[in-house]
């Protein structure tokens, strides 16, 4: 009788706690704009195929040429994509802010096995979500749910290369600092002023001049130790006008 109490109370507890990281994976997908559009059933879907894992930061989620079978969505944290050259330094691409996917597909169809084409590490303690990419396709994507979201999710990794290629083949130095005190303002006050040289491989020196000459002219002021803006259609202007770039 005593025995048969334990067993009642274990598959209790076990039951409690399967309870408990169902709810909180129904509230990650809920805060997740990808998965806006679900209904309740579905949701249910996405968390039977799911799974959250936490991260510590500078740790390594994947490298170059790994291949997976998840597709991963940063829930919290912060992530950088890099790529290492032949010279075995390494190359800054960009960052993934929380609320984003983080796999990077060329395309919606035969997403079961994902190749990954650079590496990725947490700059912060992270959270993630990780789904099963072939039941996803099964259950999602051929019933054509959640197809427009993942087009949007790939035509936006191609903008994000389009500014790749601006800053490392078509920017200078000053424009490659305007763009991403527009696109990425947060990020530049975040950082060190030697990691932002790094991303925007330019000296250390030369950022530094870029910043006074702006703000010698008015274009951006320093406030309680971060940059403000004072005109953005001139910082826009400045990488606007090189390589004909607009930016959106």
């Amino acid at each position: 009788m005593y025995d048969k109490e334990i067993l009642n109370l274990f598959l209790y507890n076990i039951q409690l706690k399967i309870k408990r990281l169902n709810l909180s994976i129904r509230e990650i997908i809920r805060k997740i704009s990808f998965f806006n559009h679900l209904n309740n059933d579905q949701i249910e879907l996405i968390i039977s195929i799911s799974k959250v894992i936490k991260h510590h930061k500078k740790s390594i989620l994947y490298h170059e040429s790994f291949t997976s079978k998840h597709l991963l969505f940063l829930v919290k944290g912060l992530v950088e994509i890099y790529k290492i050259d032949k010279f075995n330094r390494k190359a800054f691409l960009y960052h993934i802010h929380e609320n984003s996917m983080i796999t990077e597909l060329s395309s919606i169809k035969n997403n079961r096995i994902i190749n990954c084409f650079s590496n990725a590490k947490f700059l912060e303690d992270s959270i993630v979500l990780y789904i099963d990419s072939e039941k996803f396709q099964e259950l999602f994507l051929s019933k054509n749910i959640l197809t427009e979201e993942l087009i949007e999710v790939i035509l936006k990794k191609n903008y994000q290369l389009h500014h790749i290629v601006n800053r490392e083949l078509v920017f200078d130095a000053t424009a490659k600092v305007a763009f991403m005190l527009i696109d990425d303002l947060k990020m530049f006050n975040k950082l060190k002023r030697v990691d932002i040289s790094f991303m925007l491989n330019i000296q250390p020196e030369t950022l530094s001049r870029v910043l006074k000459s702006l703000m010698r002219k008015g274009i951006i002021n320093i406030k309680k130790g971060e940059i403000v803006i004072e005109n953005k259609e001139d910082l826009i202007s400045i990488f606007n006008k090189v390589g004909d770039t607009k930016y959106n």
